[in-house]
């Protein structure tokens, strides 16, 4: 065996590299997928915590209202988004179906509809906004339906993301799945 820097095995020019097994492309696009699920699973535990913090801290009133608004309606049932990050985490390390099914099918629950109702239920307060230019809500001293809309914006595109490459990821497995059963046969 050659080193990196050592001279070349005998008898090679180094062109017979066409006979090495390689890594199907099916597990090299799991493990690319898997890395950007873990991303957006990273960014939605961030945008949660944040979320988490708004509520806490304006429910046990550890600051004015005037510095943090009461929370809408649509946050509470948006905490619960933790579940299908969750059970994404422990679908990944061993390619487990089931969690990453119910980490789908929880994220449009938990996650997809508390973000439609809150852009429905702040919709009239963001039409006062524009058209009075009237804020009664203040986080940080922005309005708190601007900052609240753009949460949403983003959420709603974390979300899409997770969902749209756990499919892709769940095809992947089942991909290497059948692949591995026409082996058996």
């Amino acid at each position: 065996m050659a080193s990196r820097a050592g001279p070349r095995a005998a008898g090679t020019d180094g062109s017979d590299f066409e006979h090495r097994e390689r890594v199907a492309s099916h597990y090299q696009m799991s493990v690319a997928l898997k890395s950007e699920v873990r991303k957006l699973n990273i960014v939605h535990v961030l945008m949660w915590v944040l979320m988490a913090a708004q509520v806490t801290v304006s429910q046990l009133g550890l600051v004015s209202y005037k510095v943090v608004a009461t929370p809408y309606q649509w946050e509470y049932p948006y905490l619960l988004s933790i579940v299908p990050t969750v059970f994404s985490l422990l679908a990944l390390p061993r390619n487990n179906i089931s969690y990453l099914v119910i980490s789908m099918i929880s994220g449009g629950l938990f996650c997809i509809a508390p973000l439609i109702y809150g852009s429905m239920e702040m919709f009239p307060v963001a039409q006062q906004l524009y058209r009075h230019g009237k804020a009664y809500r203040f986080i940080f001293g922005f309005s708190a339906v601007s900052v609240m809309y753009l949460v949403i914006v983003i959420a709603v595109q974390v979300h899409g993301w997770q969902i749209y490459y756990s499919k892709k990821l769940l095809d992947q497995w089942f991909n290497s799945s059948s692949t591995q059963d026409k082996k058996k046969k």
